[in-house]
């Protein structure tokens, strides 16, 4: 399917103040230079504030991670979780016409659509409070067929009980989401023929269902008037206000400990630890920028931890380097990268290609 921009478009987009706290909150979980990785976040806050992406919406989060706007537009246009035109209002419906649905009855359900909604997909309601599409598979293929409203997903449909969650939902009504028959869940509708104590004392719904039931929020998009966590990975959670729903705010997490000092504290601790040294041989290190992936930054925590030379490297066992990569900020380079191997062949006076390379233009990797 082409997906294109709306023809028309809004002058402009602002995050509100609270989504606007909520979007610099995310970035902050990933290192510097890697903001894009915000993206969808980012993306998904705008639809849920407007209700579809605009151009000023996709190019005010471009603006914000540093990015092209080709790069985001891409990212948009791609995953169809995002809507590049007005929807519904009150909600958007997206029924799934894969084989098992289509097989149960999804074509019934699209002739609701076309009835009660509009009679083409993305077209908006008379009332403009409903819009509807045709999706690929949900993945609820033991309760089809189905569709997916707001966050929830609405099972085993007939068009009669559809047409009734449509005229609900158009009245201002929340219908209540999963199976529409009685069912529990992806149970037997006729009940359980095993493991039949696991019936007592469980929820009214199944857990997604008794979630969205007991908040009353299906077909509610966030708005940002929510109690946010903001950054539980920063021990905080923004502006949440103090109610008794309200959750705790996480407890700051300890200053980390230098690197000398989680040495001797292994040691203290009889860790299976690499040899460290409290200087360089003579007061010559080796150059370990030389060994990919090591830049400046990194070459001084390593020596912190008593690393000055390609031998040492050279020598680590495995022990010694889940030992190391325990008190690395990024984990996995060492076997990435290769640094034992490279360090080996340094060691023996030998030159790798990115040693080569590094002398001669200079450029380290961190």
């Amino acid at each position: 399917m082409l997906r294109r921009l709306h023809p028309e478009q809004p002058d402009s987009f602002a995050f509100t103040a609270a989504n606007q706290q909520w979007a610099e909150a995310q970035v902050t979980k990933f290192p510097e230079g890697r903001q894009a990785s915000a993206v969808i976040p980012l993306l998904w806050r705008a639809q849920e504030q407007e209700g579809w992406l605009s151009r000023p919406a996709i190019e005010s989060v471009a603006d914000m991670l540093g990015m092209a706007y080709i790069r985001v537009l891409e990212v948009a246009s791609f995953y169809f979780m995002f809507q590049l035109q007005p929807v519904g209002s009150v909600a958007h419906i997206q029924v799934c016409g894969t084989t098992s649905c289509m097989i149960c009855g999804a074509e019934d359900l699209i002739a609701v659509c076309k009835e009660k909604i509009a009679a083409k997909p993305h077209e908006l309601s008379a009332d403009g409070k409903l819009s509807w599409e045709e999706v690929e598979c949900l993945g609820s293929c033991t309760n089809a067929p189905m569709a997916q409203i707001g966050k929830d997903y609405y099972e085993d449909l007939t068009a009669e009980s559809f047409g009734n969650i449509l005229d609900d939902l158009a009245a201002g009504k929340v219908p209540t989401p999963g199976p529409q028959n009685g069912r529990y869940a992806a149970e037997p509708l006729k009940g359980l023929t095993s493991l039949t104590k696991y019936d007592s004392g469980r929820t009214q719904y199944n857990a997604s269902v008794q979630l969205a039931s007991d908040l009353g929020d299906t077909v509610k998009r966030i708005d940002g008037t929510e109690v946010p966590i903001l950054t539980p990975w920063l021990g905080k959670d923004g502006k949440a206000t103090a109610t008794k729903s309200a959750p705790k705010p996480p407890k700051a997490p300890a200053a980390a400990k230098p690197a000398v000092k989680q040495v001797e504290e292994a040691k203290a601790a009889k860790e299976d630890q690499p040899e460290t040294l409290t200087g360089a041989r003579e007061g010559k290190p080796d150059d370990l920028k030389m060994l990919k992936g090591v830049g400046p930054k990194l070459e001084g925590t390593l020596n912190e931890l008593g690393f000055y030379h390609y031998d040492q490297i050279a020598a680590w066992t495995p022990e010694h380097v889940a030992w190391v990569d325990a008190r690395l900020k990024f984990k996995g380079r060492i076997e990435r990268d290769g640094w034992i191997e490279q360090a080996a062949k340094l060691a023996a006076g030998e030159e790798t290609e990115f040693a080569k390379r590094a002398k001669k233009d200079g450029t380290y990797e961190d």
